[in-house]
C-alpha cells in the first residue's frame, strides 16, 4: 500500500489537489481538516460555547472521543464523494459554514483532542491496507495539518505543499466568490491561529516541499503524480526483488539491483563564435592543417587531389578561445561536374566566414589558380591570412617570401604536417577574428539529438540532408562516394533543432579498402557510435543488396534507434513496389519493429513524415519500464506460456529489471537457461505491451542457483 501524506497551510489547494491525485491512482482520500471541522460542528451542535474565555477542555475531549470512537461518526474516502456522516446524516455542507470555520482552531488547539483525532486518522489509514477496502489495498491520500510529521511520519510519500501568502490569499478570495454565504478567509490570521499547535513553515527531514505559487493546478498535480510514481516503483522493486532472497548473487548482481538514474536533459544553449574558413586549391594541405589545429585526425587526408569535397565544420579552440573551423574542398576555376560543385561549396564557406586562411603550397610556388582564388577572396571582402604550407625546415623559409606578390600581406610559413609555425598562424587568426564586425557561427550544441545518415554509396544521403536543410549543405553528384568526411549540420525541423551527420557510404569489405575510402569508412563507423538515431537509407529503385543489409545491421548492432528510409520512391512502378513488399517480409525480418518511411529526397515528397518517425524512435530508445509493471507483465506471460521442459526441469523467471536505456536493456534473473526462441518470445511480447517502436531491445539472462541450506 502507498500512503501519501500532504501537509501545508490554508490556500495552497491541498484538498482539490489531493482528491485529484487519489482519483488518478484509484486511492482512498482522507480530509483530516474536515474531521476537525466536524469536531467543531459537533461541539456547537451540542451547545458548547466555543467563544467562551475559558473552555472546558476535558468536556470537549470526552465529547469528541465519544463521537469519533463510537458509531456516530464516519468519513467517506471516495475522492469523488468525500462524505462526512454523523448518525447517517451528511453534514459536508454544514461544516463549511463560516461560523464553523471561525471556531475550528479553538477545538484543534486542544492537545488531548488532537491525540483523539490522530488515533482516528491512523485508523482510517490502516483500514485501507485491507483488500476489501475502498482502494483494494492500493493506497490512500491523506491531507491536512501535521500529517507528514505526526499522523503518518512513515508514509511512502510526504509532501509539504506551500505558496506565498499573497498567492494563497488570492486563491481563498476566489473560492469565497464561488461559495454562497462565505467571505474570504484571512490566511495570515489562520496561519497565526494554527501555528499554536502545528508547524508548516518548513519541510521536515524526508518531506518534499512543493511551492506551487507559480504553478497551475495541472502542473502541481503532475509533480505529485511523479512523486507517487517513484514511490510505487520503489515499493514494487523491493517486492519483486525479494524473489531473489534465496538465490546466490554476485557483486555485479548487487550493483545491478542497486538501480541507476538516467539524465534525459537535452537542453542546450548556443555559444556565438567567430568562423574561420580554410581554402586553397586542391592538395595544398588544407585538411592536414585542419587536423593539426583540431589536434586529431578529423578530416580525411590523402596525397590525392580532391579528397575533401564538402564544406565540413568543426568546433576548435586555441589558447582558451573557441571558434568554428570550416574545411573546404579544393577550389579550381573553369571546372565542371563535381569539381564545380566542390568549388561552389568553398565559395559558400568564404561567404559564411568571418576570416579566411588561404593555404598555398610553398614547394610549388604561385600558380594561376592561386591568383584566381585571391581575386575571389578580395571580392568577398573578408580578411585573409596567407599560410604558405610545406615549409618543413629553416632551409625552406625563403620560399614563403615569394608569396608577398599576391598582395595579401605577410605570408606565414608553416608545416601543417609537422606543426611548425601553426601556433604563430593561429595567434594571428584569433587577433583577426577578434577584430571582425560580427561572429557568424555557433559552437555545436552538445544537447541536440544526433542523427546519422547512413547507407551504401549513392543512395541519396546528402540529397536528403540538403532537402531537410532547404539549402545546399553537401555536394551532391551521381558519382558514388561523393561524401568523404562526416558532415555535421544543425537543422531545424518543425520547431526543433537536430544535429545531422552526413556520412560516407559504407563499403562491404572494409579490410579491402585503402586510402581515402578506408578512412572515410572508419569515420562513418565512428559517426554511428556518436549518433543516437540512424536514418538507414536504401535506394528503392534498385534491388536490395547484401551491402544494404550490412549497413542496417551495423546500426542495429551499435544499439542505435532506427528509421528505415526508402529513397527515390518516385522512380518506383507497381511491380517494384510489390517486389519491395515481398522483400520486407523476408530480408527485413530482423527490424520489423523499425518504422519505414518511403520518400523522395530529390523532390521532397513525404520528407515531412520523417519528424514523427524520428521522434517515436528516440522516445522508445529513451523509454524505461517500471520494475513493478515489468515483473507483473513477465509473470502473466510466463503463466500463459511457460518455458518448455528441458531435462525434466522448467526454468523460471525470478526477477527482471531494466538495467539501462539507449537502447533499452533488460536483465532477467532465472533459475535456468532460457532458450533463444523463448527470449525472442519475450522480446515480441515486450514490444506488444510497451511499444519500443524504432529501437533495438537487448535482453540478457543471469542464471542463478539457490543458496545452499545451512546444516
Amino acid at each position: 500500500m502507498i500512503r501519501v501524506a500532504i501537509d501545508g497551510p490554508a490556500g495552497v489547494g491541498k484538498s482539490s489537489t489531493s482528491k485529484a491525485l487519489a482519483k488518478y491512482f484509484g486511492y482512498a482520500y482522507l480530509d483530516t481538516g474536515a474531521m476537525y471541522r466536524a469536531a467543531a460542528w459537533m461541539c456547537m451542535h451540542n451547545g458548547v460555547n466555543l467563544d467562551a474565555e475559558s473552555l472546558d477542555e476535558q468536556e470537549i475531549t470526552e465529547m469528541v472521543g465519544e463521537w469519533f470512537t463510537g458509531d456516530h461518526f464516519d468519513m467517506g474516502v471516495d475522492p469523488e464523494h468525500p462524505e462526512v456522516l454523523v448518525d447517517g446524516e451528511d453534514i459536508s455542507s454544514l461544516i463549511r459554514d463560516t461560523s464553523v470555520s471561525s471556531h475550528v482552531s479553538k477545538v484543534s488547539n486542544i492537545l488531548p483532542v488532537r491525540h483523539v483525532m490522530i488515533a482516528a486518522q491512523r485508523a482510517y489509514i490502516n483500514r485501507e491496507a485491507a483488500q476489501d477496502s475502498f482502494s483494494k489495498g492500493a493506497g490512500i491520500v491523506v491531507e491536512g495539518r501535521d500529517i507528514t510529521t505526526v499522523v503518518a511520519p512513515d508514509a511512502e510519500v510526504r509532501v509539504l505543499l506551500t505558496a506565498r501568502p499573497e498567492v494563497r490569499q488570492a486563491r481563498r478570495s476566489g473560492q469565497a466568490t464561488q461559495t454562497a454565504g462565505m467571505g474570504p478567509e484571512n490566511v495570515v490570521a489562520r496561519d497565526k491561529a494554527d501555528s499554536k499547535a502545528t508547524s508548516f513553515v518548513e519541510a521536515a527531514p524526508g518531506v518534499t516541499a512543493v511551492d506551487n505559487s507559480d504553478l497551475n493546478f495541472e502542473q502541481t498535480l503532475d509533480k505529485l503524480i511523479e512523486l507517487v510514481d517513484m514511490a510505487v516503483e520503489e515499493q514494487a522493486y523491493k517486492q519483486y526483488a525479494a524473489n531473489l532472497d534465496d538465490y546466490e548473487l554476485d557483486d555485479e548482481d548487487q550493483a545491478l539491483l542497486g538501480g541507476e538514474t538516467l539524465d534525459k536533459n537535452h537542453a542546450y544553449s548556443q555559444k556565438p563564435v567567430g568562423v574561420l574558413a580554410v581554402v586553397g586549391r586542391p592538395n595544398v594541405g588544407k585538411s592536414t592543417l585542419v587536423n593539426r589545429i583540431l589536434g586529431r585526425r578529423a578530416a580525411v587526408v590523402e596525397d590525392t587531389p580532391g579528397v575533401t569535397r564538402d564544406r565540413v565544420s568543426y568546433d576548435a579552440e586555441w589558447t582558451g578561445t573557441d571558434f568554428k573551423l570550416i574545411d573546404t574542398g579544393g577550389w579550381e576555376a573553369d571546372v565542371e561536374g563535381i569539381e564545380s560543385a566542390i568549388a561552389s561549396q568553398a565559395q559558400i564557406a568564404v561567404g559564411l566566414s568571418d576570416a579566411v586562411v588561404l593555404v598555398v603550397d610553398g614547394q610549388v610556388g604561385i600558380t594561376s589558380t592561386d591568383e584566381r582564388i585571391v581575386k575571389m577572396l578580395r571580392e568577398s571582402g573578408k580578411p585573409v591570412i596567407l599560410a604558405v604550407n610545406k615549409i618543413d625546415d629553416t632551409n625552406s623559409e625563403y620560399l614563403a617570401a615569394d608569396f608577398w606578390k599576391l598582395g595579401l600581406g605577410e605570408p606565414y610559413g608553416i608545416s601543417a604536417m609537422h606543426g611548425r609555425g601553426v601556433g604563430d598562424l593561429l595567434d594571428v587568426v584569433l587577433d583577426t577574428l577578434s577584430k571582425a564586425k560580427k561572429t557568424s557561427g555557433f559552437l555545436t550544441p552538445t544537447g541536440l539529438r544526433r542523427v546519422a545518415l547512413i547507407g551504401k554509396p549513392n543512395v541519396g544521403k546528402s540529397s536528403l540532408l540538403n532537402e531537410l536543410a532547404h539549402e545546399q549543405r553537401s555536394v551532391v553528384n551521381d558519382l558514388a562516394g561523393t561524401t568523404r568526411d562526416p558532415v555535421d549540420e544543425v537543422i531545424t525541423i518543425g520547431d526543433e533543432d537536430w544535429l545531422f551527420i552526413d556520412t560516407a557510404g559504407i563499403k562491404r569489405r572494409l579490410h579491402k579498402l585503402s586510402g581515402a575510402e578506408y578512412y572515410s569508412s572508419l569515420r562513418t563507423q565512428a559517426a554511428i557510435e556518436r549518433s543516437e538515431l540512424a536514418l538507414v537509407l536504401f535506394d528503392a529503385s534498385q534491388p536490395i543488396s547484401d551491402q544494404d543489409l550490412k549497413v542496417m545491421s551495423q546500426a542495429v548492432d551499435a544499439g542505435r534507434a532506427i528509421v528505415l528510409v526508402f529513397n527515390k520512391w518516385d522512380l518506383m512502378d507497381d511491380f517494384d513496389r510489390q517486389r519491395l513488399e515481398r522483400l520486407w517480409k523476408t530480408e527485413f525480418e530482423r527490424v520489423t519493429w523499425a518504422q519505414r518511411v518511403n520518400l523522395s529526397a530529390k523532390t521532397g515528397w513525404h520528407t515531412n513524415r520523417l519528424l514523427s518517425a524520428m521522434s517515436t524512435a528516440l522516445e522508445s530508445w529513451d523509454q524505461r519500464v517500471p520494475t513493478g509493471k515489468l515483473n507483473s507483465f513477465l509473470g502473466r506471460i510466463q503463466a500463459a506460456h511457460p518455458h518448455p521442459l528441458r531435462g525434466g526441469k522448467q526454468p523460471r523467471i525470478l526477477f527482471a529489471t531494466q538495467a539501462s536505456t539507449r537502447p533499452p536493456r533488460f536483465v532477467i534473473f532465472a533459475s535456468g537457461f532460457l532458450e533463444h526462441g523463448y527470449r525472442r518470445y519475450i522480446e515480441h511480447q515486450l514490444r506488444e505491451e510497451f511499444g519500443f517502436e524504432g529501437t533495438p531491445i537487448q535482453i540478457s539472462v543471469h542464471i542463478r542457483e539457490r543458496k545452499a541450506k545451512r546444516k
